[in-house]
């Protein structure tokens, strides 16, 4: 059986970095007591900084996943105005 996957909200992973910060705990303690696996707590330390804005290295992460989704759709509005170009060169004659 597969467990079921625990989604946390930003709020949430905010707060845990903050206080992942300040506690003299070791991490393993700190994110038993919030039921979390230790790994998450070291991904989410990339993604937000001790005060809990995002840092510059996830700022730059959500910006390159933005412009490649842009970059994709472009390039499908672009072949698609290639083909009806094509269709209708052909059937203008």
């Amino acid at each position: 059986m597969s467990k079921i996957r625990q989604r946390y909200d930003d709020e949430f992973r905010k707060n845990a970095v903050r206080l992942s910060c300040a506690t003299t705990k070791t991490m393993r303690e700190f994110c038993e007591d919030l039921g979390i696996h230790h790994s998450m707590i070291y991904r989410w330390r990339k993604i937000y900084a001790e005060n809990g804005e995002k840092t510059r290295a996830a700022e730059q992460q959500e910006q390159l996943r933005k412009l490649q989704l842009e970059l994709a759709e472009l390039k499908m509005e672009n072949e698609m105005l290639k083909k009806a170009a094509a269709y209708f060169a052909k059937h203008q004659k």
